[in-house]
C-alpha cells in the first residue's frame, strides 16, 4: 500500500475531489489527510505555533510511518477558514509549499487549488 499526504481544509466539499486527484497524481492507494480550516494561510503566515506544530507532527507521521510519496497543500474557493480571494489564496499556497519543502525536503511538495466547480488544479510552482 502506498500513501501521499494532503494538508487540506476541513471543508467537506474539497475532500473527495482532492483525494481523487492525489491518488492519481502520486499513483498511491491512500491519502493521509491533515485537516485544518484554511491550512494554506496557517502555513503561509507561520504565526500560530501550536497549529503549526500539530500540522508538522501529523505530516511527519505520514512521511515516516506511511512512507508518503508526496505532500500537497490545498486552498479552495469559498473557504471559511481563509476568506480571501483566489489570488491571495494562491499566494498563501505558494508560501505554504515553500515552508513545507523547507521542513520536509525528502518528498515532493505540490500546491493545489480547488475552484468553484470543485475541480482541482496543480499550481505551477518552482
Amino acid at each position: 500500500m502506498e500513501f501521499c499526504t494532503a494538508v487540506n481544509c476541513m471543508d467537506g466539499r474539497v475532500q473527495i475531489p482532492v483525494i481523487s486527484y492525489l491518488t492519481e497524481r502520486f499513483k498511491v492507494d491512500f491519502v493521509d489527510v491533515v485537516s485544518e480550516a484554511g491550512p494554506n494561510r496557517i502555513l503561509a503566515d507561520g504565526l500560530d505555533d501550536q497549529l503549526l506544530e500539530s500540522i508538522w507532527t501529523r505530516v511527519e507521521i505520514s512521511i515516516s510511518q506511511h512512507d508518503s510519496k508526496g505532500v500537497a497543500v490545498i486552498g479552495h474557493h469559498d473557504c471559511a477558514g481563509n476568506p480571501v480571494g483566489e489570488s491571495e489564496q494562491r499566494l498563501h499556497i505558494a508560501a505554504a509549499v515553500r515552508r513545507v519543502r523547507d521542513r520536509f525536503a525528502s518528498v515532493p511538495v505540490i500546491g493545489l487549488w480547488v475552484d468553484h466547480n470543485w475541480e482541482v488544479s496543480e499550481l505551477p510552482l518552482e
